[in-house]
């Protein structure tokens, strides 16, 4: 009798689902324009591995005699620019007449998690001249954005984010014509570490806005079989590397590919420690790295 009539849907009775509004923020349109500017690119994508037992192992050390401890970030940034200052084609631009501009300095642009109006925050930074810097030089640099993320260049251009959105396209329009431009506002490489949010393996692929972009992916642990027959757990640090093929031939790719692999591998820049075994380090490696 006072029933609901047959075959209504019990669904119509249920409150409203619960739900929470917030802004979109605004920096997040510019992570768009990005993603539309990479898709025009022809974009070369390798996969690869880098032991890095040897290099984990001198952090470690470093941290625990000193008590500071390095940036894994700042140690892959420093092994980039030297691998990328070998071939400077690596990082070369095209100018609107159609010629090859290459730099000297590498200018890495990065992203460093920061605190800002209460929030965590991906902050874009550009570190100038990795290619002639220090793994401590460049861990400083990263804590001093973290310590004081309002005194970078990155916040102080909040007002860009404000433009209308043909403004903006105007801009990209520009500045990628124009390397000197580019190479001030965006960095001539991009280097995305992911893996410092998580654990384990793992490939990240991040937009290809460079001629070369990398991407830090995870850390896996399995083991590896050491010189004299056994078996000893190692790190292996997953990479993704974005040449522009526009730009950048296979066999330079390839070249610098195996470059940065050995540097990695060889913990480039991170002193060696009293008592280190040579077995701690991988057996590719132990030849050294070239001084190109």
């Amino acid at each position: 009798m006072g029933g609901p009539p047959t075959g209504e849907s019990h669904t119509a009775m249920k409150p409203p689902a619960a739900y929470t509004v917030r802004p979109f923020p605004p920096e997040r349109q510019l992570t768009i324009e990005g993603g539309q500017l990479a898709v025009r690119k022809h974009t070369v994508t390798a996969l690869i591995e880098a032991d890095v037992t040897l290099a984990r192992r001198r952090l470690r050390a470093q941290a625990a005699q000193t008590g500071v401890a390095l940036s894994f970030t700042a140690f892959i940034l420093a092994c980039l620019g030297r691998a990328v200052n070998a071939d400077r084609a690596l990082h070369a631009y095209r100018d609107w007449r159609g010629r090859l501009v290459i730099f000297d300095d590498v200018d890495v642009n990065i992203s460093v998690e920061i605190d800002h109006e209460g929030r965590k925050k991906v902050l874009p930074h550009i570190i100038r001249g990795a290619n002639t810097r220090a793994v401590r030089d460049l861990h400083d640099e990263i804590r001093a954005v973290q310590a004081r993320p309002a005194a970078t260049r990155s916040l102080r251009m909040a007002w860009f984010v404000r433009l209308p959105r043909w403004a903006r396209q105007v801009f990209y329009w520009y500045i990628f014509r124009n390397p000197a431009a580019l190479k001030e506002g965006f960095g001539t490489v991009g280097l995305t570490a992911v893996g410092m949010f998580g654990q384990g393996g793992g490939w990240a692929i991040p937009f290809g806005v460079h001629t070369l972009d990398v991407g830090v992916g995870g850390i896996a642990r399995r083991p590896a079989l050491e010189p004299d027959g056994g078996l000893a757990q190692h790190e292996y640090l997953c990479l993704t590397l974005l040449f522009d093929h526009d730009v950048v031939d296979g066999a330079p790719a390839a070249r610098f590919t195996e470059r940065l692999r050995e540097l990695i591998e060889s913990a480039y820049g991170l002193a060696e420690y009293p008592g280190e075994d040579s077995a701690a380090t991988p057996p590719s490696t132990r030849a050294g790295v070239s001084a190109a």
